[in-house]
């Protein structure tokens, strides 16, 4: 029972990283197309582990964009410490290198359009993240949080094709 119980522990204690945020990695994946070098407008929703034991069963999502041309993506997500701080949630920055790791947690791509299906929809979902109900709120669960907030603007524009992983919790929330 004493192996049981050390064996349990270690398990659970493994999983908990000696690195705070603030020394996490932040670097690129390497998984997104190089504005220099691809022309083509680009929409983008990337997922990565939560961070901390949230990890264990959770992923924090993103949407990154791109239009014809342009020499940066603009990055848009929604992240709860913000909101303590009297900020919105929901913020957008400009960087080459959107598929920055989450805190250590190396990201996927969830959807990736590119070209004249991008070019097309972009608008649309620029102006479906302008209106994103939940832009100053944020609640761990049920929602909305940082999974809410990508699956809205899926539902707003449905031509996207975005489906959600099963880990995103609160992306339910958008319904």
């Amino acid at each position: 029972m004493r192996r049981i119980f050390l064996l349990s522990l270690m398990l659970l204690t493994g999983g908990c990283s000696s690195q705070d945020w603030r020394s996490a990695s932040r670097e690129p994946a390497g998984i997104a197309f190089a504005p220099a070098e691809f022309n083509d407008a680009v929409i983008e929703v990337y997922a990565a582990d939560a961070y901390s034991w949230r990890g264990w069963f959770a992923v924090h999502t993103w949407i990154a964009v791109k239009g014809e041309g342009a020499p940066e993506y603009t990055v848009y997500e929604v992240v709860g410490w913000r909101v303590r701080s009297g900020s919105p949630a929901l913020r957008s920055f400009t960087t080459e290198n959107p598929d920055r790791y989450w805190y250590g947690a190396k990201p996927e791509k969830v959807l990736s359009v590119t070209g004249e299906k991008a070019a097309k929809l972009l608008p649309d979902v620029e102006a479906a993240i302008a209106r994103y109900p939940y832009a100053n709120e944020y609640t761990l669960f049920p929602g909305p949080n940082s999974n809410t907030f990508p699956a809205w603007v899926g539902l707003q524009v449905p031509e996207l094709e975005l489906d959600m992983p099963f880990s995103a919790i609160g992306s339910g929330y958008a319904d």
